[in-house]
């Protein structure tokens, strides 16, 4: 894995929330104000998700978010995390990111997934109405992706002759996404690189990424494991700012079970977040890292050794942009403090 030159062992997952009453524009603007925040922070990767069919999102197009923020950043690796490849085609997604590659050399990454990212209407949609399960493709499809990015075919394989251009000796960083066992053990079975998504099943999180690390085995001489897992973090000395993280997550999340897609209005988060039913509740998310800065870079640190990974992804999902910029510029330097 490269490494940008003295960056911290952090990456920032963004979903690109659109606030309430802002324009899509507004949105992709002030996710490009994070990228650079976490960037002058020391962070070492910020990545964009791919969902489909959200009004409250605006990461429907992860690789064109990828090069926009590319061309206003200079050291941060960028990427997307992921690409939900049964909604892609093999080679398109090789050539988009060899183009990405062509134009920011050296920074660009590539995490893969096979859930659709969205609900089964527009999987459906999105896979011009294969009724199959798509996900049982994925194997194949990365051996296809592999074989594009430079493995090559076999001589005999109908598509041996074909090109991913624009044509690069530079891949994109690899990755492997899951919130089940499926996706390290894939990973590691394959000599890939893993992100688990504590953020959906941290009770996995632990146990799937530290048998990754046993199981690896190298697809090319001399590869070694490396892994990183997504949490959701906020930090801040303001209790009443966590406060607000912690209720928008858990309103987000009971809006997604009951199939709002709309972006939070600020006014029911502070309502909520002040409910005795909220405070009731608000401890028993385990996905949940909040506080002050010193002791959530504590809690990263311990969570980085218990699952052996390299990176830690830190997912700050919220209403205020500003106070999320705030929250990922003092983690780092609670970090270096900690670490």
């Amino acid at each position: 894995m490269s490494d940008v030159e003295g960056s911290l062992p952090l990456a920032v997952l963004d979903f690109v929330g659109i606030e309430h009453g802002e324009s899509p524009s507004a949105a992709i603007a002030g996710a490009v104000t994070i990228a650079q925040a976490v960037e002058a922070a020391g962070y070492r990767r910020y990545w964009v998700s791919e969902h489909h069919n959200m009004t409250s999102l605006a990461c429907s197009a992860p690789e064109l978010l990828t090069a926009h923020v590319g061309a206003h950043t200079s050291r941060i690796r960028v990427g997307a995390a992921g690409i939900m490849l049964p909604n892609h085609t093999s080679l398109k997604v090789a050539e988009t990111f060899r183009t990405l590659l062509a134009m920011y050399p050296g920074r660009i990454d590539l995490a893969l997934g096979r859930a659709p990212g969205t609900d089964p209407l527009t999987a459906h949609v999105l896979r011009r109405g294969l009724s199959a399960d798509a996900g049982t493709e994925f194997p194949g499809q990365v051996g296809e992706l592999l074989a594009f990015l430079g493995d090559g075919f076999p001589a005999d394989h109908p598509y041996a002759r074909l090109v991913a251009a624009p044509v690069l000796d530079e891949r994109p960083e690899l990755f492997v996404l899951g919130s089940s066992p499926y996706g390290p053990r894939f990973a590691a079975v394959n000599g890939l690189s893993a992100v688990f998504a504590h953020h959906m099943s941290p009770d996995l999180a632990i146990s799937a990424l530290r048998a990754y690390r046993r199981e690896f085995t190298a697809r090319i001489e001399g590869a070694t494991p490396y892994s990183a897992m997504s949490v959701l973090a906020f930090a801040s000395d303001d209790e009443e700012s966590t406060l607000d993280f912690e209720a928008a997550w858990t309103l987000t999340i009971q809006n997604i079970s009951r199939g709002i897609r709309e972006p939070l209005r600020p006014e029911d988060v502070h309502e909520f977040a002040r409910s005795k039913q909220f405070r009731a509740v608000r401890r028993d998310d385990s996905r949940m890292v909040t506080g002050a800065p010193k002791a959530v870079a504590e809690r990263l640190l311990e969570m980085k050794q218990e699952a052996e990974v390299d990176e830690i992804v830190v997912v700050t999902p919220s209403l205020d942009r500003a106070r999320r910029r705030a929250s990922f510029t003092a983690l780092a330097a609670a970090w270096r403090q900690a670490a």
